[in-house]
Order: C-alpha cells, then structure tokens, then sequence
C-alpha cells in the first residue's frame, strides 16, 4: 500500500519516485567560486610529480592517483580517462553547479577527481532538465535548479528520467489522474511548480482536483521555480529596494555583519543596502544563506594545497552574484508555501492507490536505460552498460 501521513497526503518519495544520493567530491579543491581558480588549481597538479602530486591530489579509499575510472558521461571533454599518476595537459573546462544552498560555484567534471560522482545524474543532465534537491526541515524544504546539484544530505530528484525531457520522473498514471479531476493534463513542470509551492517539511505534497486551487498554487509554484533556477530574466526588487554597493568593498574582505537599523550589509567597510532582513535571516538547515554563501569565499584554507589557490583580489562578478543573491531571498522571503488547513477536492494517497498510481512499480525507482553517446571507459576503453 503507499505510503500515507495523518492526512493521507502522499510523499514526494512516491510521486517523484526515481531519486539518487547526491554527488560526493570527497576533496574540496575541484569546486571554487570562479573557474579561473580551478584552473590554476589543475595546472598545479599536473605539473607535480610524484609525492608531491599524490599529497596536492588529497588521496581517499575511493580515489587515488592510480584509481581506473571513466568520463563522466553526457559530457563531451569532461577530463581525460587515464590514470591521474599520467594525467597532462588542459583542465576540463569547468560547469556551474550548485554547490551549497543557493551558492553557484564551479566544477572541474573530472570523474577522477570526485569520489561518488553519480554518473546517472550526469546521464540526464541537459537544459532540459530540472533538479529537486531535498532539504528537510527547511522552509521550503526543496531547493529546485536547472544545475547539478552537490548538496547534502538530501536526495536529488530529476524531473525528466531521459536526455531532452524524455519520460517524466512522476509516479506513472499521475498526470492522467490529475488529469481526470481537474479538467485538464498538467505538464512534468506545472506539476514541479504545485509540489514546490505546496511540499511540507515532512516532505509530504498535498494535492487537490479543484481547478481554482491548482492554479493558485501554480502561480506560486512558477515564480518560487523562476527565483530558485535563475536561468531566465534576472530578478529585480522594485526600485527604491534594490540593494547597491554604497561604499567600495575591499579588495580581500574578511568579516561580514549586518546592520538590521540601516538595512546594510557591510563586508568589512564595503557597505551594500538596502538589504533586507528577510534575505540575511534566510536560512537553510539552521545556516544563513549570506554568511555561508561568503564564508565560502574568503575562507582561509591551508598553505600548501591546492584549495590554497584562489583570487588575489575579490572579483567584480562575486559582487554581481552577491547582489542577484540578495534579491533572490529577499523575494523568496516574501512567498510562503500554499500552506491551507485543507485543500479544496483534496486528491489523497488513498485515492491514487484506487486508481493505480500507487504503489509505484519498481522499475519507475531506478534509472532509466540511458545510453546516448558510446561511453569512454577507463584508460580509453568502450564502457560497457
């Protein structure tokens, strides 16, 4: 029977049934803040040798410089596939992924650099794909983004099982049933939009077939999808609010407060405001988004290692994503999640199981059989699926 809760609204776990861990680096230097650094950072790998290339490498039981693995697939170019004790030439141009809550880094999409790297998602990954990472507890307890997302602990679920928004990752039967009560055939992404506007901390969806109620929360589902994913207009507060650069920020910044009087964000004497304090009080598993969005950047790490290898100087686009950021959680601070004691013509677990839709089969669990491209395996071979 599937799952239920007290008031039988089912789990995201069965309506989005095909989830997977999300990816693991297990060192920290093949991400940064800019992709300039990450370059660098590999230029001095490989120019190492020997012992010292194993200690700027950062070994673990997962990988090392002599660990076989392949490239990362969907990726043409992603790194090479022969072992890294050989490993020369250019770094693999680095992607944007999302690295922290609402913090958009870079990667180097070398396999052999990343423990656990999860090579279904990658399979999946494209511009038409949409990533739900849980976040439990939090308000809202999903962070959706057109980017891989490396965040833990939560799951990650794709919206599409496929390359180019082939075969919904929805419980099969879904968007007929939803279909049948509302009047109309939602898509994979109005359906994203209703349980990002409605999901609960408990990771439990309430659904409804009331067609007035479904398209309230669509509207606020979209708007919550358009500010998470950042991949269309760039969001703007209305004018009187939009945060500026009131005094210069300096050129190596170490220490952020706030002034909740003035509305201001100092990074030392750098000043920015407005800024408001709904967007420095956002926080997601108990951790401001802005304090840990800068500790990420100034964060001193250890002489010697390749992490160690970063800006001289705070680069003008940290300003520019610092500011987008700002507006960000300053306009998702104002939309709480369509929380109502009941829905209209609530659509519950029990009534899908009625009509087939739960228990979801086995197979909708696990990935797809996604072979695209031939992948390359380890030291160049053909891989085999």
């Amino acid at each position: 029977m599937p799952s239920v809760t007290h008031d039988d609204a089912p789990l995201l776990a069965d309506l989005m049934p095909w989830s997977v861990a999300p990816p693991r680096l297990g060192r920290g230097w093949p991400a940064a803040p800019d992709p300039g650094s990450l370059k660098a950072r590999w230029d001095t790998l490989v120019k190492a040798e020997g012992p010292d290339r194993e200690a700027l490498f950062e070994p673990t039981r997962s990988r090392t410089l002599h660990t076989a693995v392949g490239r990362l697939p969907g990726r043409r170019g992603s790194g090479g596939t022969e072992k890294l004790v050989r490993a020369s030439g250019p770094c693999p141009e680095p992607v944007r992924v999302l690295l922290a809550p609402y913090d958009e880094q870079w990667l180097i999409p070398d396999q052999r650099l990343i423990d656990a790297a999860r090579p279904e998602l990658w399979r999946v990954a494209d511009e038409r794909q949409v990533f739900v990472a849980e976040a439990p507890g939090a308000t809202p307890p999903l962070l959706v983004t057109s980017l891989l997302p490396l965040l833990r602990p939560g799951r990650v679920r794709p919206l599409f099982r496929r390359p180019g928004g082939g075969e919904p990752n929805l419980a099969p039967g879904l968007l007929e049933h939803l279909g049948s009560r509302l009047g109309s055939t939602p898509t994979p992404l109005d359906v994203l939009a209703w349980i990002t506007a409605t999901a609960r901390p408990d990771l439990t969806v309430p659904l409804t077939g009331d067609a007035d109620a479904w398209e309230r929360g669509l509207e606020l589902g979209r708007r919550m999808l358009w500010l998470m994913r950042r991949d269309g207009e760039r969001p703007k507060l209305p004018g009187g609010r939009r945060p500026y650069v009131r005094a210069p920020l300096p050129s190596r910044p170490v220490a952020l407060r706030y002034d909740r009087d003035e509305e201001a964000l100092f990074l030392d004497e750098g000043r920015i405001s407005p800024v408001p304090p709904q967007a420095w009080d956002f926080e997601v598993g108990g951790e401001r988004v802005l304090e840990q969005w800068f500790a990420a950047r100034v964060a001193a790490p250890g002489p010697g290692t390749l992490a160690a290898i970063r800006p001289a100087a705070w680069p003008q686009t940290w300003t520019s994503e610092l500011l987008e950021l700002i507006t960000v959680l300053a306009l998702l601070a104002e939309l709480r999640p369509l929380e109502k004691p009941k829905l209209p013509a609530p659509v519950t677990a029990t009534d899908l199981g009625k009509a087939g839709v739960l228990p979801v089969p086995g197979a909708a669990r696990r990935p797809a059989s996604v072979l695209v491209d031939p992948e390359e395996g380890p030291e160049g071979q053909l891989a085999l699926l």
